[in-house]
This record gives structure tokens, sequence and C-alpha cells, in this order.
């Protein structure tokens, strides 16, 4: 935890006038919804501080016991015109003494999730509450496997072992350290004994009792290692690495892509020495990765307790283990992998018609439609009604459309304006936040998603749509639930904000599952277990280089906090996007799990220049020709819990070079995409060990840095050695791909006589693995895995 160094003046000012945040009411902001920072808190001299100090009693077959904790104040020492502030401890300043402990002893519990995984759990006080379901795990509730580690009392503490990594409780000074399964040290708690070799005030593993309200909060610090570095908290836009910076875990509508703040925050990370912890709360969180004190990772947590789960192993079993704990998404429909047309706004039929016909007419391969926030009576306001004299029979429209090989999408919000139809039925029958008064605590009403009431009512609203054709709705907002409101639940916004857009995704997708038999939506705001209910998009970006490169790093860091499938607005949504940006982002789009041109207008490719035109439907038709390998991957990807657009070290993790790449990723496991960021023809691209071939130019290149020139399509792609890439015959919609017939084409070089790769049929349960050996200077298939049902030709790439 940090500690700044304060001059006597700001010393003052902490003394007399500061409000800080508190369960109550968020109070540290400026403006509203504005992420308020937990980590102040611990800089508040008026507060009181509880260091972790002993484990004063442990029952190693239960993992219950209880931890000692040492109280302290921030205190101030000047030396030559230089003021620092620390910690001193203190005696007990309650009345009766008799009553409250000066060095309270609170609960302590270690569990053991899976051979990988460890749970810990502190609390600051008392805990009255039952324990409840928790919406961010699957079923609820987390599994125990005490049976895959390994209890030995050591002579200063305890130790359990299992085949993937141990973890040593220490009783006197109190911490708990975890290894991995040979014997590196990979993180630890951290003691005030651990930095009392540095004039640095540190503050160890504690928490803080606010003298506002008497609420507290957890510091949980873990150490950081020398060349450590930390990936993942959700879609983030600030710089790949996290070590460094100080993140704030709060859902906000972020206005763009290239600030600190998130549309999609998620309390989980991952770290480069082999480990990754999830913080299972819903209160707002600050983490500080060495930003203050390089050896210090403090976890500043909203909540009384911290509930902590840390997972052991490589990216690819940690983000496992995570998505077994949270869960995995779910397996999109085959046309939601195609490409999506949609525009700020189409306001009629006769514009969606319009679309559609051009679609065909320009030979743009494309699955869905949407209509974004002009379908209703009033630009925005959202009453789930077509606009009678705009949409002369939706039903109608949708049913040609679908014929056409076009799903249709629907935008929405959760928020309702006064004006809207629906205002007062929501506000009059409970369905919207209230606030201590039992009022609305905004001028718009908010849907309350822990009512269960508010969900059936919203759920019916989406089934008519449903019923009348729709295919998809876009899950816009749900950033902006209030702070300060009441909800049904019970608790506050404190605990219900960051629930929220949980909350809005589940409501959306089950209805969806109900209706339309899989699960799918389009939405911006997530927080942990989000990932269970593909898909998210990026968000509002800037039609930049600069917000295109943020939005790359953007989803990189979503895809290492559980998320498979992600998507962006291509071409960037604010303002009209110019030309030669729109023409480098759309093969970027195009090799994304998921693909939508969507913004300011114009996006539609024939309203740009004839070489833009023509330029889109190949990055397109590349696209639709892969939708075999991109429809494996997907289904590989969801049963591990792995992105589909892939930070390098996922796949390479033992190579160095892969950590530091964030301009760059994996499309699946086998294609490296390099996007321009610039209007130039090439770039430098680096390339993990192995050979690599460039599926354009068809160039072989070994691992490490090149200057990559290129093809025809702007931008640089790359086949893993040894790969099979299925191809399918073009169609401008998934509806008439033809699944019997594919081609592979065999990436291999000089001197590489075999190669893999993976097949998953549209309606099939199960990805199947196909291989091909050269014979003769030519590759045949050793075994056709599905029989005659399918037949293959083979393009042997020289």
């Amino acid at each position: 935890m940090k500690i700044n160094k304060l001059t006597f003046s700001l010393f003052v000012m902490f003394c007399i006038g500061s409000i800080t945040a508190s369960h109550s009411q968020i109070q540290n902001t400026d403006v509203l919804n504005e992420p308020p920072d937990i980590s102040k808190d611990f800089e508040d001299y008026r507060n009181t501080y509880f260091l972790a100090d002993e484990l004063t009693s442990f029952n190693p077959e239960t993992g219950k016991g209880k931890i000692k904790y040492i109280r302290h104040n921030l205190v101030t020492r000047q030396a030559f015109n230089n003021m620092l502030s620390r910690l001193d401890s203190v005696g007990a300043n309650e009345f009766p003494s008799t009553e409250y402990a000066a060095s309270p002893e609170l609960p302590f519990s270690i569990q053991f999730v899976s051979d990988r995984t460890v749970r810990l759990k502190m609390t600051s006080g008392p805990q009255f509450r039952k324990d409840e379901s928790s919406l961010m795990l699957v079923d609820g509730k987390a599994p125990i496997n005490r049976e895959a580690w390994t209890y030995t009392k050591i002579d200063k503490g305890h130790k359990y072992t299992s085949e993937n990594g141990s973890v040593i409780i220490e009783e006197k000074p109190w911490k708990v350290s975890f290894y991995d399964d040979e014997g590196k040290l990979l993180t630890s708690t951290l003691h005030l004994n651990d930095v009392s070799n540095t004039y640095t005030p540190v503050t160890p593993f504690s928490f803080v009792r606010r003298a506002e309200d008497y609420s507290r909060s957890m510091d949980a610090v873990l150490t950081l290692s020398p060349d450590e570095k930390i990936f993942g908290c959700g879609e983030s836009f600030t710089q790949f690495n996290k070590r460094g910076q100080k993140v704030i875990l709060w859902t906000d509508d972020a206005n763009g892509v290239q600030n600190e703040t998130m549309y999609k925050p998620i309390p989980f990370y991952m770290s480069s020495r082999g480990y990754g912890v999830f913080m299972h709360t819903s209160t707002p969180i600050s983490v500080d990765f060495g930003k203050y004190f390089n050896a210090a990772n403090s976890m500043y947590i909203g909540d009384d307790e911290a509930d902590l789960f840390v997972f052991l192993g490589e990216p690819k079993e940690v983000l496992d283990e995570y998505t077994n704990l949270t869960g995995k998404a779910e397996m999109p429909p085959l046309w939601s992998f195609g490409f999506w047309m949609s525009r700020i706004t189409y306001f009629s039929e006769g514009e969606g018609r319009e679309i559609a016909n051009n679609l065909r007419k320009h030979k743009i391969p494309s699955d869905v439609i949407h209509f974004d926030t002009g379908w209703f009576d009033v630009d925005w306001r959202n009453n789930y009604e077509f606009a009678k004299d705009r949409f002369e029979d939706p039903v109608d429209m949708m049913a040609d459309l679908k014929d056409d090989g076009f799903q249709v999408c629907l935008w929405q919000l959760p928020y309702f304006t006064p004006k809207n139809t629906l205002f007062n039925e929501i506000v009059e029958n409970g369905y919207a936040v209230k606030d201590g008064k039992g009022n609305i605590p905004y001028e718009d009403a908010t849907l309350d998603f822990s009512n269960p009431e508010t969900v059936s009512w919203y759920q019916n609203k989406l089934k008519k749509l449903f019923d009348q054709g729709v295919g998809v709705f876009k899950v816009d907002f749900g950033e902006a639930a209030p702070a300060s409101g009441l909800y049904h639940s019970g608790r506050t916004g404190f605990y219900e904000h960051n629930l929220y857009p949980l909350r809005y995704n589940k409501a959306v997708a089950e209805i969806t599952k109900k209706e339309k038999g899989y699960s799918l939506i389009w939405a911006r705001s997530t927080w942990a277990g989000s990932q269970r209910y593909p898909l998210h998009w990026g968000g509002d970006a800037a039609t930049t280089n600069t917000a295109m490169s943020a939005t790359l790093r953007g989803g990189l860091s979503l895809g290492l906090s559980g998320f498979s499938f992600w998507s962006h607005d291509v071409g960037g949504f604010t303002t009209a996007s110019p030309e030669d940006v729109y023409r480098r982002w759309t093969p970027f789009g195009m090799l994304t799990s998921h693909v939508r041109s969507h913004g300011e207008p114009p996006t539609e490719p024939w309203e740009f220049s004839k070489d833009f035109l023509t330029g889109f439907r190949k990055a397109d038709n590349m696209r639709y020709r892969l939708m075999p390998y991109i429809y494996a991957q997907a289904k590989l990807s969801s049963e591990k819990g792995l992105p589909m657009l892939r930070a390098m070290f996922v796949e390479y993790p033992d190579d160095a070079g892969s950590w530091l790449i964030d301009d760059q990723y994996l499309f699946g496991s086998d294609m490296l995409v390099a996007p321009l960021f610039e209007e130039v023809t090439g770039r430098n691209v680096y390339l993990p060990p192995g050979t690599w071939i460039d599926y354009q130019t068809r160039k072989v290149y070994k691992g490490g840095w090149h200057n990559i020139e290129a093809g025809e399509i702007p931008i640089i792609v790359l086949v893993k050695d040894g790969t099979i890439l299925p191809h399918i015959k073009l169609a401008q919609s998934t509806k008439y791909m033809d699944w019997s017939n594919l081609n592979l084409e065999v990436f291999a070089s000089e001197g590489t006589n075999s190669a893999k790769g993976n097949i998953f049929l549209p309606e099939s349960d199960a990805v199947k693995s196909i291989s091909v050996t050269r014979k003769n200077g030519k590759f045949v298939i050793d075994e056709n895995p599905f029989d005659s049902s399918v037949k293959f030709s083979i393009q042997n790439l020289k």
C-alpha cells in the first residue's frame, strides 16, 4: 500500500477537511461515476490501520485459523526540510477498553479448489450476513479439492503440496508463500519485517478502519520479483504490462479507448512469474502493481474482507483454472462469425433493405445487419417497439433478410428517460434502482437487475422482439449503475455497481438461449463472469492510428482476463473514419474473433473509393474462406478459456521476447497477425522461435525480428510451419457455405514433411484433428476423420 510523502500543509488538510470513500457512499470522486480510488483511504491520517502480524491459531485439517492484527496510525517525521509519513503502532482508543481488542484476532482460512488453485480468505471484522451464492462463480460457489494437496508440519508453520506447486504458511511473522513445482518462489504476502530495510514507508498486508463511518477495507499485499510482469485486469487500454501502474477496477463509460478508465474491468491478473490472482469481490478495487514501491503489489479492496484465488501455472493453465472457476464462454452460432454491417444509425426498413441489397450487389460477404439507436419512434428513446412510420412490416423485413442470409441485431440500453413511454411503468412497479428516500437517484430510471421481477419484465420485452424475428441484441451501456443507489438485493451501489454489467449480460444471454437456442449478445460492459455470455466489443474508439493500436492492447488484456470472444468497431467509432485508417483497420477486424463495421457514417465500403471497396472485399473474402479455421479455433478456445485474439506469450511462455509484444497477436494458435498502425507498407514483426510462412506471399522466416512487407491485403499474417489451414469455398453468407467440401492449405517449409490442423463442423460435437504427410513431393491425408461425409482437396504450398 502506498503512503504518500506529504508536506505539513497537506497533512493539515487531511486532518481538518478531506472526505474519504466509504461503504455507505462513494464520496471521494469529483463527478458522477468517476472511478473511486480506494487507495486514498490508506493515506488518511484520521483512519486507523491494522497490520497482519502473526497466526495465533490454525487447524491444518480445516485450513482455518486466526491472524492477529497490530494497530497503527500514520505519523509524520521531519528531517532537513523534508516531511515523511509512516505507520507507528498505537494503543486502543475505544471506550470502554474492556470491550474492544487493541490487537484483534480475526479469521483466516485457506482452501484448495484444485491442484492449481488456492483460496485465501481474511476478514477485518465479524461477518453476520448469510453465505450467499456468488454470481461471479460457476454454480455460485467454488469447489473444494483438499485431496489434491498433501499437508506437512514444518518448523515455522505449515506446508501444503500438490503436483503443481506448494504453499507455505509461516506463523510468526504471518506469511503465505506460493511456490511452483520446482520450488521457485512465485510470490508471498508482505509483512512489515520484509520492508524494514528501506527508508520508503511501505504498508504491508493490512486493513484500514475509516474514522468517517467505521467501515473497513483490506489491503492485500503480495511481493513482486525484479523482472516480473503483470497482465490482465480486463479491457485495459494503458500499457500492456501493468507493472508500475495503478489500475482502478470500476466499471465506467470510458468514452474512448485511450484513457485509463474501462468499460470492462476484471478483478483478475496474471504474472510472468507463473501465477494468477482473482480478487473475488464486486466492490471498487485499486491495484498498485509496484507503482509506489516496485517490490509491492498492493490490492486495495473496498470490501471488509479479502477473498483471493491464486492460480499456479503457465498462462494457458492459469486461464483454464480461472475460467473453470468463473465460467467459460459458450460457443456462439456460426453466423455470428460472419461480418456485421452497421452504422449509427439505420432509421428505417427501407435503409435496412437497401444495405442488404448493396452488400449482395457489391459482393461483400455478410451475415448480420445491425439497427442501432434509431429503430424507435425517437432516436435513443428505447421502448422496444419499431417506429411504425418507418418500419412498415418489421416481421416481413426480418424474414426476407433471413432468407437472404442475414440476421438482425437490435440496439437497446437499460436506462429510461422521463419522456420514455415505459418510464412510469418502470418506476411505479419498482423495477428501477432507488435512492435512500425511495425515489430514483438520477433523472433516468435504471433497471434494477438484482430484482427478479425486473428481469422477468425486461426479458418479456426482448422475447416479443425475438418472436418477430430478431437474432441478437446489442447490450449497450451498463457502466453507470448508481453508486449511491439502493438495490433490490439489499445492497448499495458500492457492491452492486460492478455487478451490474454481469447481471445485465446474464439477463439478455439467458432469454436469448431460451428463445433462440444459442447464447449470444453484443455487449460493451462486463465484470468477472461475463465471459460466460459472449460476446463483447471494444467501445467507442476514435478514428485514429493511436486508437487502433490502443484497441488491440485492450483486446489483448481482455483476452488475458478469461474472454474468448471480442470484437471492435472497424475503422473506429467517433467521426467519419479516414479512408487510410479504415483500410488498414479492416483486415485487423477480419482477423478478430468477430467483426463489425460501425460508427459515424459512412461505414459502408461502397461509400468510399473504388480501390477501398476492392480492398475491403478482399479482406472480407479472406475471412469467409478461413471460416473453418476460425470456427475450429473458436471451439477450442471456448473449451479452455483461451482468447482467440491471443497474446504471444500464451503460446510461447518460455520465449522472453513474446512477453514484450503488444502490437501484434496470435489469431488462434497458428496464425500470427501484425496490423499496420501507420500509413506504411511494412513493419517490424517479432516471430517466436521456429519457422513462419507468410500467409499472402509464402515467404519463409525464422524466429526473431524481421521487417516484413504486407501483401495485397494491408496486414502482415504469418502461419506456423507445419500447419494446415482449412479453407472453404467463398459464399456471401455462412448460411450458404458448403462444409462437405473443404480445401486444406498446407504451410510447410522445405524439410517439413508433415502438418496438422483442426476442423469443427457446424452441428458437430467435437473438434477433430487432421494431418498430412509428404509423399513423393506432395502432401496426402493420413486419415479422413469424417470418413466420406467431407471431401478434402489439398493445396501444396511452396
